[in-house]
């Protein structure tokens, strides 16, 4: 089973303020343990919304919306792809995560093509590749 664990922005991140040394190492063996594991797939670290955008479709139009963006409680800061063999594996290396306080990570299972009905996993376009590979 693949899963994803967001971690929230917090104001510090959003305000572009750089992890201290201290906070970099911990997040570097914490990476290490889930390479020697076997679990990681992908994870990174996001720049603040002011870098980033927002693409909305409405009545018909793209619009494009420029950050930064107000509700810094809402963005992603970051994100770790990992494959467990069940969710509370998942929640178990969530629990080893060095945070701050007040610092917040989102556990979401990704959806696997096994996931659909059917009529819809054979269906000739599902496909599990990423768009352009």
């Amino acid at each position: 089973m693949r899963f994803m664990i967001i971690v929230r922005m917090t104001a510090q991140m959003e305000a572009g303020v750089m992890p201290t040394p201290e906070q970099i190492e911990a997040m570097g063996r914490f990476n290490e343990q889930m390479i020697e594991a076997g679990i990681l797939l992908a994870g990174e670290g996001l720049h603040p919304s002011i870098k980033g955008a927002r693409i909305r479709k409405e009545g018909g139009r793209y619009l494009v919306m420029d950050g930064p963006f107000s509700e810094s409680k809402e963005l992603i800061g970051g994100f770790w792809l990992i494959q467990v063999k069940d969710r509370d594996e998942a929640v178990a290396w969530c629990l080893r995560i060095p945070l701050e306080d007040g610092e917040e990570v989102e556990l979401r299972q990704v959806f696997e093509v096994s996931d659909l009905p059917p009529d819809l996993a054979n269906a000739d376009r599902v496909t599990q590749r990423p768009v352009g590979v």
